[in-house]
């Protein structure tokens, strides 16, 4: 059996051929009537039509393939991120490509090439670093880039993150008024515009407070549990007092609380601890931790509305930068100073 033609679809649902085109292309279908649309999309699926993406991206000079990358898949932070962008991407007649860099600059690179010389329509980035020449490049080209997560120093283009500045101050306000003077921060890497920015919240938040700033930041080599246990581990062998912790993400905060835990430091009792992005796991922990809620499925939506906004319009300048509404959400590894 052959492939089902759009003209029998149309002949099937008895309208024009064109108007079937429009009713089963998500970015035209405002275009026809409702109930023509629910005919049209009826008759397709009783005989079992395809979309040519193909030839319709012959018609439009288009792909109708959209790439997100991210640094880390097994990073638990990205998933939530990849359905918002997903699911935005797949109801505008999009696919949307997966890719994972590892971490890794020189990777990226190659991944990036390679799928603009397969013409890819734009890319939704997550690996921003906060000097990064491959996003200026990315920049000055005419391929449709959106920022999600991290933005970079210099490059002008579009951003898609939760209010870290507002996050960190929450935590901050809610040690302070749960009588905590000796705060940490444990921060994420310097070269990333969440880290930067997440210790930069954290010391204006303490000076606000009139408590102290020096030593109180500890850079972390990633975001990663790994690193949240060996600045947890540095903690511990210089003796500085400290009756609480704000992590500059969840894992960051498992990792330091695996360590202190086997030094014998309790969680509330002893010290008080928050992370950043609430992950899904981290209410099931014992105790559940107290965290940043960043809506991470939101956030990968509107990535990808902005994307396609720039591709539906190529001549326009994108470079907005939005930010979205986060909260603490207190749960029980946060208390009062001992």
């Amino acid at each position: 059996m052959g492939r089902v033609r759009l003209v029998e679809v149309a002949r099937a649902a008895g309208v024009h051929p064109a108007t079937a085109s429009r009713a089963l292309n998500p970015g035209a279908r405002d275009e026809v009537n409702p109930r023509t649309v629910q005919r049209v999309v009826r008759a397709a699926e009783q005989l079992g039509y395809v979309p040519n993406t193909l030839a319709r991206g012959l018609r439009t000079s288009r792909s109708f393939v959209a790439a997100l990358v991210i640094p880390d898949i097994t990073n638990s932070l990205f998933p939530p991120i990849v359905r918002g962008a997903e699911q935005v991407l797949s109801g505008a007649g999009f696919t949307l490509v997966l890719t994972d860099t590892n971490n890794d600059p020189d990777l990226e690179r190659g991944q990036v090439s390679s799928m603009r010389a397969h013409g890819v329509d734009g890319f939704i980035i997550a690996t921003a670093r906060w000097q990064d020449p491959l996003l200026d490049e990315l920049a000055k080209s005419a391929v449709p880039v959106v920022l999600v997560n991290r933005r970079s120093a210099d490059a002008a283009l579009p951003f898609v993150g939760g209010d870290d500045q507002r996050g960190v101050r929450l935590s901050v306000d809610h040690l302070v008024a749960h009588g905590h003077r000796s705060i940490v921060h444990l921060a994420g890497p310097a070269d990333t515009s969440t880290g930067r920015e997440r210790a930069t919240a954290f010391r204006a938040a303490m000076r606000e407070h009139g408590l102290p700033v020096r030593s109180s930041v500890i850079e972390c080599a990633s975001y990663s549990e790994q690193a949240g246990a060996a600045a947890a581990q540095r903690m511990l062998r210089s003796g500085r007092p400290f009756t609480a912790i704000v992590a500059g993400n969840d894992l960051l905060a498992l990792g330091a609380m695996e360590v202190l835990g086997a030094a014998g430091r309790r969680c509330p009792e002893d010290y008080s601890i928050t992370g950043f992005n609430d992950l899904p796991f981290m209410r099931k922990l014992t105790p559940p931790l107290t965290t940043v809620q960043v809506p991470l499925t939101d956030m990968g939506a509107v990535a990808a509305r902005t994307l396609l906004d720039w591709i539906g319009k190529p001549d326009s300048v994108r470079t907005t930068q939005t930010l979205l509404p986060v909260e603490l959400v207190v749960r029980g590894t946060t208390g009062p100073a001992t």
